[in-house]
Parts: C-alpha cells; structure tokens; sequence
C-alpha cells in the first residue's frame, strides 16, 4: 500500500511537479497520466483561487503563492510520518527507534550509556549522528532529531530555549591533555595559565561548544593561546595528542580514560560544564525517547559507584518478547 494514500493526492502531485519542473516527468514518476496530473492541480488551484505553478516557461516553476503554500503541505506530511511512527512504536519496547544528535565530546562521554540502552532494549534501533551542538539544537526544535546530549550550561542560542528542555545528567571538569612523550606526561601540579599560553595546541573548531569555553577562559584570564591546529574530529585530536608534542583540552573523564592520554589540571580551573539530555519542549516523546531519558538518569546516577545490572533492570520497565507465529 502507498505510504502517502493518506496525504491528499494533489499534494502530492504538486510536490513532485515542483521537483520535477515537469507534468511530463512528474507523471512518470507518480505513475498516472499528464492530463490527470494536470486535472488534480488545477482543481487545487481552483479550491484555493491562486496560481500555485508557472507554467509559461520551458520548465514548470512555483509561483510565489506556490512556495508558500508546499511549505506547510511538506511540514503536514512531515507532521503526518510522525503520528505513524507514534503509532508503530508500541510501548512494550519491542521496536521503535531512536534519533540522537551528539556533539563530538558528548559521543565519547555517553559511549556506555548508548551500549547499556542496547543491552536493555535491543529491538530498538537507535541513529546517532555527530554535529555541533547549535546544529543538534536546531533540529530537536525542528522534529529532525528526538533527543540530542549536549556538553555546556546554557543553550546555545536563546532564540530555541522556549522550544528545548533541558534535564542535566553529569558535570565534567576540563584539564590539558597530552601524549604520553610530551613533557608534562605524568604532571602532578597544576599548569599556571601562564605556562598554558606556551603550549601549542589541536583543538575543536569554534563551531564547537567546548572550544567556545575554551576561548572565553582565555579572554577572561587575558591570555593569547598558540592554537597550531584546529579540526572538528575529536578522534583526531585524540591521535594527535597521543603521538606528538600537541596537547589539547578534553574533560577529564577523556583524558583520564583514553590510553596514551594524561590529563593535567589547570591553576585557576576551567569552569565545569554539564552534560546535558535535551529534547523538543511539548513535543511529542516515544516511547523509546521516555525509556532513553529513564535509562540516561539511572546511569548517571550509578557513574560514580558503577550500579549493578540487577539494580539498573529492576529500575526500568521491561521489554516484550513477541513470539513468533
């Protein structure tokens, strides 16, 4: 059965005429008749008594009323897939799926988190997608992403802080980290920002959360960095730092965590940031993005003494087993 029979027909025929540029090329597409193609648009023309298409050139184009109006049929559509996918993610937890946006930090902090959540629920599938936190913001707000980990204290941008709710799950220091060759390997003492202003660093681009706090320490201690190298890979930054003479800044359960890195506190400290849940505001939460938030506050909770399976399974809903026919 067409996925669309419940979207109405002529819209569907006016988005891809206007993809198409064509009657002819769209009817191909849609499998119908030009004329019908033809028939349909014009009696949607006729309902709204507007020209939605330009059809006097060599290619068909949208009117200005046009574009207007294929914008809110293409976000009715997108309105429509998520009542289905509301629909088809049952709430025993036995499938669905899950859209995560993660900054480059966030990914290697919540690693166990994301496998803990598989452990539990393995029939639903979760996507996870790597992107700087403004742009992770941007669509939880647009419904593009269910939920999304971001590593700061604030939102990135006011506009979208009545559109995003925020639940905090763990706080991280941030610490130099070097290779294990470079000279303050092993370091007790804490680094001077003095001292700091003379290492050369690999950091996030300033796309990035982590580097934007980075920038304003420096402005606010009134020191000039020697930054030799910007990416936005933090697996690259990894690389580098443990090979060579570059150091960087992570949190400190990176630095602390990954073989070849040293972390080396810095005098005065960084302030600590949060590693933080957020979601759409008022929007709509599967069954799956509810179990996610659950799942994400136990273990957070248990970071620190490392909660058994049992106490982490008696916690959490459990999940069907359907049998087979």
């Amino acid at each position: 059965m067409d996925r669309n029979l419940i979207f109405p027909r002529s819209l569907r025929y006016l988005m891809a005429v206007a993809d198409m540029q064509s009657f002819t090329r769209a009817a191909e597409v849609l499998y119908v008749s030009q004329p019908t193609l033809s028939q349909q648009i014009k009696q949607l023309e006729d309902l709204l008594d507007v020209q939605l298409l330009d059809r006097s050139g060599r290619s068909v184009r949208l009117t200005a009323a046009g574009d207007v109006y294929l914008h809110y049929a293409r976000r009715a559509l997108r309105e429509l897939e998520e009542g289905k996918r509301a629909i088809h993610e049952l709430q025993d937890l036995s499938r669905g799926s899950l859209r995560l946006g993660m900054t480059p930090i966030t990914d290697h902090l919540v690693s166990p988190l994301l496998e803990y959540f598989n452990t539990r629920y393995p029939g639903i599938t979760v996507s996870t997608q790597e992107m700087p936190q403004d742009t992770v913001e941007n669509q939880i707000a647009e419904g593009v992403l269910d939920m999304g980990i971001s590593f700061s204290n604030v939102l990135s941008t006011d506009a979208r802080s009545q559109e995003i709710e925020t639940n905090i799950l763990f706080t991280e220091t941030l610490n130099l980290a070097v290779g294990k060759t470079h000279a303050r390997a092993g370091q007790e003492k804490a680094l001077s920002v003095q001292s700091l202003e003379h290492e050369s660093l690999i950091l996030l681009n300033t796309d990035f959360a982590l580097r934007r706090h980075f920038d304003q320490y420096c402005r606010e201690m009134a020191i000039t960095p020697r930054i030799v190298m910007e990416t936005n890979s933090l697996s690259v930054i990894v690389e580098v730092v443990r090979l060579g003479r570059l150091a960087t800044i992570l949190p400190h359960t990176i630095a602390n965590q990954r073989h070849g890195l040293y972390p080396v506190l810095l005098k005065p400290e960084m302030p600590r940031h949060t590693v933080t849940l957020i979601c759409r505001k008022g929007g709509y939460k599967s069954p799956a993005c509810l179990a996610f938030g659950v799942l994400a506050a136990l273990w957070c909770n248990s970071r620190a003494s490392i909660a058994s399976d049992i106490e982490l399974h008696d916690a959490l809903p459990a999940p069907s087993v359907s049998t087979p026919n």
